[in-house]
């Protein structure tokens, strides 16, 4: 077969892949009925395919996600969250848009859990979607991601929770389907390993692989970087070379000026926002989304059957935040305590290695026969890699 009509056959199959997937659109569309107001603003055709992509193309599930999506705005209206609402969350930088986009054109979002400085994941959540719908309302008319940039610096197991973990993993999983591109999370210690074995399976395949692991004492890992951003442009915190710093009352005012794009941007008159067509990006991530991989159907289906369960969390107090937290720290360290007996005892044994006499073999036969006994733990003095 000729190099040219390979391309045709490929080109051929390319648009006929297109069409199956606009047809299964229109099928979400009528499934959804007929919608009015911001309902019907926010089911674009380019919409809709992004529930259709978190969903394997499945039509009866898209479906289903969709409309808890449209329930969920219309009570939670995020759209009308304003800045003089939160704040007090956003005082010391814990999350913002940076005035800089990557080199795909997105939305970047620091996030510095190392300042969080309230409490309650209610507020602290509300802040979260806050962010995202600015994160939105200022992407280029090209791009439909954004980049989360978190950055570890001042962490440390007070700050973790596993409760808003989850919480913040069902907003963006169930209504903000394939908003995030990546995920670098920058220069976390080491103790953050056992957490991240606990929360990842909280997270769908899809978005398990957007999270990067950066390091910058690893030039493999800081690559990535580079590769993302504009160096000259990233902050210096990220290993970039912009010494710009968080301000609060300069962060402000922009969010006060984007605060009154808002209302226009969902408005009638808004007409792109309803017309945003399905773009198929290209061939293999349009095949890989539509062959129904097993595994992520079923992270599909195992977060869909906690969905009660997640709303309910919301509205739980900070104790049990703080149950969840001290039961995550009580496991690390733990970890911790174990690790450090068998670096005493390898530093024991290393000792009488050194010395060959026979009362310390008679010594070492003594701490065998207590039945002593040192297990690796698991991933133990392996540094956590980037996801691909």
């Amino acid at each position: 077969m000729s190099s040219a009509s390979s391309v045709n056959n490929s080109d051929g199959k390319e648009a006929a892949l297109f069409e199956q997937q606009l047809s299964k659109i229109g099928e979400v569309r009528a499934a959804l009925g007929q919608l009015s107001g911001k309902a019907a603003l926010y089911c674009s055709d380019a919409s809709i395919a992004r529930y259709l992509v978190a969903r394997n193309w499945d039509v009866k599930k898209a479906t289903k996600m969709l409309k808890k999506t449209l329930k969920w705005r219309s009570e939670y209206k995020p759209d009308e969250i304003r800045w003089d609402e939160i704040a007090n969350e956003a005082a010391t930088g814990k999350i913002y848009r940076t005035d800089y986009f990557d080199k795909s054109g997105r939305s970047i979002l620091v996030m510095r859990p190392g300042v969080q400085n309230t409490k309650k994941a209610k507020g602290q959540i509300r802040y979260l979607v806050y962010c995202m719908e600015n994160a939105i309302l200022n992407l280029p008319h090209d791009q439909s991601q954004m980049v989360w940039l978190i950055d570890f610096a001042g962490f440390n197991l007070s700050h973790i929770s596993l409760h808003v973990t989850k919480l913040t993993a069902d907003v963006l999983q169930g209504h903000y389907p394939e908003r995030l591109g990546v995920a670098i999370l920058y220069n976390a210690p080491k103790f953050f390993e056992s957490f991240w074995k606990i929360a990842s399976p909280i997270l769908e395949p899809k978005t398990f692989n957007k999270v990067k692991f950066v390091y910058p004492d690893r030039p493999e890992t800081n690559k990535i970087m580079e590769d993302l951003f504009n160096m000259e442009q990233l902050e210096s915190a990220f290993g970039g070379k912009n010494q710009a710093t968080f301000n609060i009352n300069d962060y402000a005012a922009r969010m006060r000026e984007d605060d009154t794009k808002m209302p226009l941007f969902w408005s009638p008159e808004n007409s792109a926002l309803a017309s945003e067509p399905y773009v198929m990006v290209n061939k293999d991530k349009a095949q890989e989304g539509s062959s129904g991989l097993k595994s992520e159907e079923n992270g599909s289906e195992k977060r869909e059957e906690t969905d009660t369960e997640s709303e309910n969390r919301e509205e739980t107090e900070s104790e049990s935040e703080r149950g969840e937290t001290d039961a995550v720290s009580g496991k690390m360290e733990e970890t911790d305590a174990v690790s450090g007996k068998r670096e005493e005892t390898e530093a024991v044994s290393d000792k009488r290695g050194e010395t060959d006499t026979e009362s310390e073999k008679g010594k070492d036969a003594a701490t065998s026969s207590n039945g002593v006994e040192l297990t690796s733990l698991p991933g133990e003095g392996k540094g956590i890699t980037s996801a691909d």
